[in-house]
């Protein structure tokens, strides 16, 4: 296994909606694999494959004791919704804001050997599944906010320190990437 290298908002593969998996086999148990360890090495709350620069309809979450994967995710959401709160994303480092999610979610497809899987949940869970599958539809959760929000929000990505923490914040990560031969790319 390796640890990936996360992109930062500027990056067009977060931009652009992610293919559907077609085939499973090694590579994509892989890259589940690999994104399960970026994820916990650091400290998310879910992990989509666009966010490692690999344009496919996968991502993985770990919400307290609930850990997994899913690929090719198709949503049922309820009506209602949670109350708002603060997200944030590993590939725009620094920025949260509250966000309105609905109250529960079913999620189903694909595990990484191509057997079905069915997530479903509130709260955190729910949040964190509806957060990565727009991630696989090409939208950030900026693009969610409410226009005050929004507006504060591009502001501080518009300020000069922005990309100083960017900058900082992927050299930090840089530590520990590596490679599945073993050497790391950090160092």
């Amino acid at each position: 296994m390796a640890i990936l290298g996360i992109r930062i908002i500027g990056d067009p593969v977060l931009r652009t909606p992610a293919q559907e998996v077609t085939e499973f086999g090694p590579e994509i148990q892989k890259l589940v694999d690999d994104m399960d360890q970026t994820m916990e090495n650091v400290d998310g709350a879910g992990l989509a494959a666009p966010q490692v620069g690999v344009s496919l309809r996968v991502f993985t979450y770990q919400i307290g004791a609930e850990r997994g994967h899913i690929i090719n995710p198709v949503l049922e959401l309820s009506e209602d919704f949670q109350a708002d709160e603060n997200e944030g994303c590993l590939s725009i480092p620094g920025i949260s804001a509250p966000v309105a999610r609905r109250r529960h979610v079913v999620a189903t497809g694909f595990d990484k050997f191509g057997k079905p899987v069915r997530i479903e949940g509130e709260g955190m869970l729910s949040r964190c599944v509806q957060h990565e599958t727009d991630h696989l539809d090409g939208v950030l959760f900026l693009d969610r906010l409410a226009p005050d929000e929004k507006k504060a929000a591009w502001r501080t990505l518009r300020a000069s320190n922005y990309e100083q923490m960017t900058t900082a914040t992927v050299a930090q990560r840089a530590g520990f990437l590596g490679s599945s031969f073993g050497a790391g790319l950090g160092n």
